[in-house]
Parts: C-alpha cells; structure tokens; sequence
C-alpha cells in the first residue's frame, strides 16, 4: 500500500512511519513541523519507499498519485502544546481533517482518525467504552483540543456516510516510549526529564488522580490492525491498566534511581480525574491488545531520554515547576536544539522531500500540521 501519514514527524507519527516500512508499504509523512522533530524521519529520508512533504494540512493536504490510505494524526496533542496554539488546534482538528478526508474520497483510500480520550472529558462514567457521550467543557481551556477532535470524528463519520470515505475511528489514551520531546509537557516525558535532571517532580493536584498508560510499539499495533480492518469504530485504543500520578512517579524514580522530590502544583482546569479504557471492543474486533507492561516500556522510555543529555539539559528550564499556557520554551533550549524550533522548516533533514507551497487561509494560521 502507499499510505499518507499526516503528522508523521511527530512522536506517534514518526513509529507508524516505520512500521508501514517495515511491513513493505510506500509512506509519505506531511508535516508542517510546528511541534514535530525532523530527527524522527531523518533515517527514512533515503529509503526509497518514503516522501516527505513539508506542509500544513489546515491548507492543503494534496498528494500526486495513489494514495490507498490516509492515516491523519495531524495535531498538537500535549496541553501546553494546543494551549499556546489553539487557533491551530482547531484549525488541523476541522479544516484539517476535512482537507484529508477529501483526499481520501478523491483518492478512494482507507481514512484513519488518530482521536483521543479527551473526547471523554472529565468522565463521569468509569471505566471509559466507546457508547459513554463524555463530559466536556465547550468553553474551556482544554476544549480547543477536546472539541476539534469531536468535530474530527463527526467529520468523518459524516464522510463515510455522505461519501462513502472508507473511516475508521481510534481513540487513544495516554501513549508514550521513544521520541517522546522531552519539553512536551506531558507527565511520562515530564517525569522521566526531571528525575533524569534531578528535578523535582511536578504533580499537578494531589496525585490520586489515574491514567492507563500504553506504550508506542502496542499503540502503533493497534492503528494497524485498523487501517487494515475496514472497520469504523470508534475504536478505544490504551492499556485498561490504571494507575494513579503518584504511582507512576514512583516507578520513574525506581528505575532511575533518582534522589529527586515530589512537588505538587494545582490541578489545572478540567483535567480529568480518572481514565481508563475499555478495550473489549478492538480486542474482539481487531484482535489487538497491549502487550508491554507499564514497567517495562517506561525502563525501554528512561534508556532512550538517558541517550539524550543534551536535549535533557535544556528542557529542564522548559518544565521546571510545570508548564501552562503562558510559559514559552527557553531561549537557551532553541538554540541547543535548532531541529525543535516551533513552525520552522526543517533544515536538518536530508534532501529527500518535497515542499508543497501553499498559502493558507485567511482565518487559519498556518502552523497547525504538528504529530499526534
């Protein structure tokens, strides 16, 4: 198959590259790279089977050729990522999936949404299966990224019923695991940076709150079996595992070894409580279910950040005492870490990729085509 992975320089984005090349299909990875890192595809950029085009998909997600799937994990997906982009969120989350979907009917592909727990909210129901309507705040902080993606599905589903589009719906809960940027404010990288660094661990509330944490290699797994299924879903794609905040600091200070305390900062808006999926639905469908232990894929996770003291160093300024919507990256981190600088083409790539020039939309900024 050649599939388009948009979003694919990011975290999430960058693993399904790999696997897709591994099983033998063709990818090209669009991204705009307002929050991806070009070091992700960097080994990809001579394999003959990959393409990368530098655009945003808000604009234009347009791809010469055949296309056999669309998998679309186009947008900032951490809190302090669409808290100081939410323009953009919304924007990748409506005009950018609308643009993919119509190169997915245009193309007669297989379409994927990459969706996300979040369209839970703050869950009043727990554990969390796919008939549960959710619980979000539509003028809240959060609801930037929470409602772009609910629209994202309602698009979708909306295709695949007015068009036809071929649409499968995967929801995911907390992933993480290699590539992970350490600045990115979520409580795995957060975690792992600080007690590398010797920080203080930053929990936010009383640290009772609980997650279901998947790891990469399991998540991408399952947004295969989808993309080969047919299947429309929605899907919930996690580790029904739960733990609380606490307990997952805990184990990242085991395995480090690190002498680092625990500060605790308040809750922010909105965050949820409790998460948890219920996976019945892709185990019995799919076939899929997770398969690293929590443990272990946080070991594997530790070992990848401790390769990378650098980048290490200068995110500590970047998440030391937490992250909101008004705390901007260092200086000092930019410039350790060009390949990171928000929005900017990726210089440090190969010369294996393709601009797509566009001009974006009057009302849509154009810097919103970032990874999952």
């Amino acid at each position: 198959m050649r599939v388009v992975v948009t979003g694919g320089s990011g975290f999430l984005g960058s693993h399904l590259c790999d696997a897709l090349l591994r099983r033998g299909d063709q990818v090209v990875c669009l991204d705009n790279l307002s929050t991806g890192d070009p070091r992700n595809v960097e080994h990809l950029m001579h394999d003959p089977a990959f393409e990368f085009m530098h655009v945003d998909v808000s604009v234009t997600a347009e791809v010469p050729g055949r296309v056999d799937a669309v998998a679309h994990l186009a947008s900032p997906a951490s809190p302090p990522d669409y808290l100081r982009q939410p323009l953009e969120t919304l924007a990748v989350g409506s005009r950018g999936t609308e643009n993919a979907l119509r190169l997915a009917r245009e193309k007669r592909a297989r379409f994927v949404l990459a969706s996300t727990s979040e369209v839970y909210g703050d869950p009043l129901i727990h554990p969390q299966a796919e008939s549960y309507w959710g619980n979000v705040n539509p003028v809240g902080p959060r609801s930037v990224y929470d409602e772009s993606k609910r629209f994202a599905e309602a698009v979708s589903v909306a295709y695949h019923r007015t068009h036809g589009v071929d649409a499968g719906i995967a929801r995911i809960f907390n992933t993480y695991g290699p590539r992970m940027r350490p600045h990115d404010g979520r409580v795995v990288s957060s975690f792992i940076t600080q007690a590398l660094m010797g920080e203080p661990l930053t929990i936010y509330g009383d640290g009772k709150q609980t997650r279901s944490f998947c790891y990469v290699d399991d998540l991408v797994r399952g947004l295969l079996a989808l993309l080969d299924s047919g299947e429309l879903g929605p899907f919930n794609l996690g580790n029904p595992v739960e733990q609380t905040v606490t307990e997952l600091a805990e184990t990242v200070l085991e395995l480090t070894g690190s002498p680092s305390p625990v500060e605790y900062h308040p809750l922010p808006v909105d965050d949820p409580c409790r998460r948890r999926p219920v996976i019945t639905r892709a185990r019995e469908v799919l076939g899929w279910t997770p398969e690293v232990g929590v443990e272990e894929g946080l070991r594997r996770t530790v070992e990848w950040f401790a390769s990378r003291p650098t980048e290490l160093s200068a995110a500590a300024a970047a998440i030391r005492g937490g992250q909101d919507e008004s705390t901007p990256l260092p200086a000092g981190y930019l410039a350790a870490v060009p390949a990171l600088r928000p929005g900017e083409p990726a210089a440090a790539l190969p010369e294996r990729r393709t601009e797509a020039a566009s001009e974006p939309l009057s009302d849509a900024p154009a810097s919103a085509a970032a990874p999952f």
